[in-house]
């Protein structure tokens, strides 16, 4: 798989035990043990980890800010949502993470719907919603890149503003990279002009294919004036020693998220968007696609990125990674539970066979 290609895991943020079945520890969001996850990363060969957003979960930025200072390398992909920073605000704290991890900080955009009210935010209908997203997006961007900024747009303004501490130039790296995901019509034409990154959900390897060849067309079709967009694939990865052993513990979880009706899975059934509704109607195809994608948990609960999971050994699933690398998916956001014993087995088995 190409050196070009960045390996990142997940850091669930949340304030309930047991996610997606995880170990329903007692101090399971403590900074003790999320630092110890961000560490486990660091030593067995993850770029960084995703950090979810959502009201009713702990900050998002603190908790990035947090582990950023008790690790050296971890690179944390803060998940934030545009109703609940206001761009100037939060071009400045991203720009302030940056200076003091030495360029570590990575954006993960949500334009999903949420519980509005409980934090004072309002939006209208899904043209307002990405129309938001898109200004927020673009005004971030050139706060940081530019000085003096006056803009006067449908949703934000700001006069004379310079954002301190400036964005370190890193060689191509002009400011941190821009996430996105999304899979409506509105959403991919965001992405196509304002994101560095979409990321994709775990479908199989000819929607994906579909979804590139429509997004770089947008991106001619909309005139794009940034670096062309770059692809990422978010989604778990259960690997065990053998294809075997790996197939019974993922059919023994689905079982479990049957008789339990999905506890712990539900994070992403509250509003169903595009992109879920397009995972979940993957199993009526087939409880596996591809080689070893497997479409049962959506069935059962399994929300977002435990919609659908790569399964099998090392080999099995380094083999259908390196497919969508094929595609031209350069980040992987992957993972499974329990959290860090996965992020050791991952980093361990699964890596190595990832960078040959």
């Amino acid at each position: 798989m190409s050196n070009h290609s960045e390996f990142l895991w997940y850091i669930p943020n949340d304030v309930r035990p047991g996610h997606r079945g995880d170990s329903a520890i007692g101090n399971h969001n403590s900074l003790e043990t999320l630092t110890g996850h961000a560490r486990a990363l660091e030593e067995h060969g993850w770029k960084g980890a995703l950090i979810g957003t959502g009201w009713g979960r702990p900050d998002t930025f603190t908790v990035a800010a947090s582990l950023a200072a008790r690790t050296t390398t971890f690179e944390p992909l803060i998940a934030i949502r545009p109703g609940y920073w206001r761009p100037a605000n939060f071009a400045s704290a991203a720009a302030t993470l940056d200076h003091l991890t030495g360029g570590r900080v990575r954006i993960n955009i949500v334009s999903g719907k949420d519980y509005l009210p409980a934090y004072g935010d309002s939006e209208g209908d899904q043209a307002h919603r990405y129309g938001r997203t898109k200004e927020f997006m673009r005004l971030v961007r050139r706060l940081w890149t530019e000085e003096n900024v006056t803009s006067a747009g449908e949703h934000f303004r700001v006069a004379e503003s310079t954002v301190v501490p400036r964005i370190e130039v890193r060689g191509n790296r002009r400011h941190p990279k821009f996430y996105f995901g999304g899979a409506s019509e509105a959403a991919e034409r965001v992405a196509a002009t304002e994101a560095d990154v979409q990321l994709f959900w775990g479908e199989p390897l000819d929607g994906v294919r579909e979804r590139i060849e429509r997004l770089k067309g947008l991106s001619r079709e909309l005139d794009r004036d940034l670096p062309p967009l770059e692809f990422g694939l978010r989604i778990t990865t259960l690997v065990r020693d053998t294809t075997d052993e790996a197939w019974a513990d993922a059919e023994a979880k689905v079982a479990e998220m049957a008789r339990s009706n999905g506890a712990g899975w539900h994070d992403h059934q509250r509003v169903l968007a595009v992109g879920q509704q397009r995972l979940l109607a993957l199993h009526e195809r087939g409880d596996v696609l591809d080689d070893n994608l497997y479409t049962a948990p959506g069935k059962f609960g399994g929300g977002g990125a435990g919609t659908t999971w790569l399964v099998g050994s090392a080999a099995d699933v380094a083999r259908s990674l390196r497919k969508y690398q094929d595609l031209g998916i350069t980040h992987f956001v992957l993972s499974d539970t329990p959290y860090l014993s996965e992020i050791k087995r991952q980093g361990n088995q699964l890596l190595p066979l990832l960078r040959d």
